[in-house]
């Protein structure tokens, strides 16, 4: 029997009941048609849950139409103007977030070029929201890609204050030694900037040119640099860790979402 060829990128078929989000999903009015409470209001604008929310207002931290609102009660009208640290909000229709396993040579951001394959081209027509990576992956990098539509948490997420832990595991095309392990460890400079690393370290069980490294800056491609720099050729760059979240039972080139306990852990990252 012939054998059947391989999908160039698999997708998750997995059945849900009609009108019933993921986990990961939060669904809420498209725009306030209706008198709305404030605390509800900034719930469904995603910035965290309505117990939290009352607080927040509680705290001064809400205004409504220029004015501070301390009242989580307060009903919202249509025409009403919600700003949290200045900024507008609004319900989403559905908030999602997603974890892809990246295969190489496939770009997070959205391009012209209808040749180059993006992640949207993994995603397709199940998600019809239209989502942006946290975290970028560099083009021949693969691995760990967070997806969202989630505003606030993109923003979150890509202040450099955050410094979130990601670790990769590289492939080198020749034994990586242990002095230029601890050149790494001790960090590598950069166009004038030492590029910090949490560990570098062999991995277990290769000939000693696989090395697990970690790292908190948020720059596509600065592992790779970082090798090459020392002189060696990179094979491969896959992130197998990033913020909390890892790629088990995540075959290459497969999606899934983030569980209500994942999205709530990215929302009090700090």
């Amino acid at each position: 029997m012939a054998k059947k060829k391989k999908r160039e990128f698999q997708r998750p078929m997995r059945p849900r009941p009609f009108g019933k989000p993921e986990e990961g999903e939060t669904t809420a009015p498209k725009a306030v048609d209706a008198p709305m409470r404030l605390n509800k209001f900034i719930a469904h604008a995603g910035v965290c849950n309505r117990r939290a929310a009352a607080e927040l207002v509680k705290r001064g931290e809400i205004k409504v139409n220029g004015a501070v609102q301390t009242n989580p009660g307060y009903a919202v009208q249509p025409a009403d103007i919600v700003l949290y640290k200045d900024s507008p909000l609004k319900p989403e229709e559905k908030l999602v977030y997603l974890l892809m396993n990246k295969p190489k040579d496939v770009i997070a951001a959205p391009t012209e070029d209808e040749t180059q394959r993006t992640v949207h081209d993994i995603t397709g027509d199940k998600i019809k929201e239209k989502v942006q990576a946290v975290g970028s992956l560099a083009d021949a990098e693969t691995g760990l890609l967070l997806l969202t539509n989630d505003e606030i948490l993109l923003k979150k997420l890509a202040q450099p204050q955050q410094k979130i832990t990601q670790f990769f595991q590289v492939t080198t095309g020749k034994p990586v030694t242990a002095e230029d392990l601890k050149k790494i460890r001790n960090g590598v400079t950069l166009d004038g900037e030492v590029m910090r690393v949490v560990n570098a370290d062999l991995i277990k069980n290769t000939k000693q040119n696989e090395v697990g490294i970690g790292i908190e800056q948020e720059r596509p491609g600065v592992v790779r640099r970082i090798f090459e720099h020392l002189g060696y050729e990179v094979l491969k760059v896959d992130r197998v860790y990033y913020a909390g979240l890892t790629k088990k039972d995540l075959p290459r080139g497969w999606f899934r979402h983030l569980t209500e306990k994942e999205v709530i852990m990215l929302k009090h990252f700090t």
